[in-house]
């Protein structure tokens, strides 16, 4: 079936089974900052995003369900002001503030936190701390204990209110000191937070991991086992399989160099009998 979903501002047709949710929906588009964490019911949130400007699970909402609402992923948050080819407006303060804060690890809650940072803050743009650990609480985050990225909401709301500035570093918030502050010399790297090296990329919801790496035309194989642990086998008829929609080849041994080995182990020169073939 085809279904019409209005993804950040534009309509995409989709071809959908009936089951398929909205999270593999999205994905399948291309927006890969919709993320999977390997739960069953929702639990980790990675795959937040926005529904009529509400944060939502999209691995827990059919795709056919959000026809005819608003859904708003990361990548239509902010994006890199320069990048040669095109200019934008640039990042959003929220993703700035996670940049500045150190509040991203690995990146893979990034997006799915900044989606319910921004709904956080277009309902109250002034929230305090609980406010805010609220907020993220639908997203679970193993890397940063939460301390950082609350620290960059609560900064994102700050910029917002009066503007953004640099002396949230020194002024604003509780950094942990080894020794007094005063005593340190001011050096332009030395005592001072280093952004992440991908931090920009990880905001945006870029591909940076294994799931995100889509190769179109890429194949699946299937491993079929025997059902006996040693047998003989006398032939294997291919025919049908090979005839099944979507089979571009079936491989037998027939097919394979047979390669021999020892089931004792030991590399060259062997002293154990080839005794398998591969």
């Amino acid at each position: 079936m085809k279904i019409e979903l209005r993804i950040n501002g534009n309509d995409h047709v989709i071809n959908a089974e009936n089951n398929l949710n909205l999270r593999d929906a999205l994905r399948n588009a291309g927006f890969l900052s919709v993320k999977s964490g390997g739960c069953r019911f929702g639990e980790c949130g990675a795959c937040t995003v926005l529904m009529d400007g509400m944060p939502i699970n999209s691995c827990m909402l059919l795709a056919v369900q959000a026809e005819g609402h608003e859904l708003t992923t990361v990548e239509a948050i902010g994006e890199v002001k320069d990048q040669g080819w095109k200019k934008t407006a640039g990042l959003d303060l929220i993703q700035e503030a996670f940049i500045e804060t150190g509040a991203i690890q690995c990146g893979y809650c990034t997006p799915a936190m900044i989606l319910s940072a921004k709904a956080l803050l277009e309902q109250n743009p002034n929230p305090v701390e609980a406010d805010v650990r609220e907020a993220l609480s639908g997203v679970l985050c193993r890397c940063t204990g939460y301390v950082k990225p609350v620290e960059a909401v609560l900064l994102a709301a700050r910029w917002m209110q009066g503007g953004k500035d640099e002396s949230f570093k020194e002024n604003k918030l509780v950094w942990p000191k080894m020794v007094a502050f005063d005593k340190i010399p001011r050096y332009s790297t030395v005592n001072k937070s280093e952004n992440k090296v991908d931090a920009v990329k990880l905001v945006q919801g870029k591909p940076a991991f294994t799931a995100d790496m889509q190769i179109p035309g890429t194949l699946y194989a299937k491993v079929l086992r025997s059902p006996q642990a040693h047998a003989e086998i006398e032939a294997i008829d291919t025919s049908k399989a090979k005839a099944l929609p979507g089979v571009v080849a079936v491989l037998t041994w027939k097919d394979l160099p047979r390669v021999v080995y020892s089931t004792a182990g030991q590399s060259d020169p062997i002293p154990g009998p080839l005794d398998m073939f591969s």
